[in-house]
């Protein structure tokens, strides 16, 4: 049975630990210049679905139906490597992987995400996270149903989740209760898009940037109970 931690800090990825909205603006970009703004929208189109039927984004599932009617197309090809081989690690933000070093020092840090079981791994290893997290990751496909196999994974007196989604935070907290603290990151357009929105519960503590958490004590990732705010 895995050894009990006093406490794990957990992540989500996209928005959180790294700029997935350029990330997505960078593809419909390539889209557009190798294939036009029309197959452009059609790509985008086949993303929403999937993403709407299945509650995750996947990139590449989006990519294999918008291939049909261009299998002759050269260009799809260099889609592909673009996918593949996009530059994540220089969409991680500035200060990420030095928040997850330094809470090293008193908690266990790990990835855990929503995604695809190919894509989102990749982007995670590209990005240099899967090494700095020394192989904690996790990707579900709904990560706030599965938090009982969280914690047998990474049995912890405490836990800490760290999202830009304060609505998913919410209902992770109705799920752990005082165990698990919440912290909202302003970063990215689900964060935006939750400006003016009542959350119940609200985040125990809200932060405008990733690197905010190298200004907050050990304390602060227990305030289960309370709202903080670092600003």
């Amino acid at each position: 049975m895995p050894a009990q931690h006093q406490l794990v800090v957990l992540f989500d990825v996209d928005n959180t630990l790294l700029d997935n909205d350029r990330f997505g603006d960078d593809l419909a970009d390539r889209l557009e210049s190798l294939f036009g703004a029309e197959q452009r929208a059609r790509y985008r189109k086949f993303y929403e679905e999937i993403r709407d039927k299945a509650g995750y984004a996947d990139y590449l599932g989006a990519l294999q139906l918008f291939r049909t009617g261009l299998d002759d197309d050269p260009k799809l090809l260099e889609m592909s490597h673009f996918m593949l081989e996009y530059p994540f690690a220089e969409r991680v933000f500035p200060g990420a992987l030095e928040v997850i070093e330094s809470l090293k020092s008193f908690a266990t840090p790990a990835v855990l995400s929503d995604g695809d079981v190919v894509f989102q791994p990749r982007k995670v290893q590209h990005a240099g996270i899967w090494d700095a997290m020394g192989g904690n990751v996790m990707i579900y496909m709904h990560k706030e149903l599965v938090l009982d196999s969280v914690q047998r994974r990474y049995p912890a007196k405490h836990y800490a989740m760290i999202d830009d989604k304060p609505g998913l935070l919410a209902k992770m907290k109705k799920v752990m209760g005082t165990k698990l603290t919440t912290i909202f990151v302003r970063q990215g357009h689900y964060a935006t898009d939750a400006e003016g929105k009542v959350i119940d519960p609200a985040p125990d503590v809200t932060i405008e940037r990733i690197a905010d958490l190298l200004a907050l004590d050990e304390a602060a990732f227990h305030s289960g109970e309370s709202a903080r705010t670092a600003g």
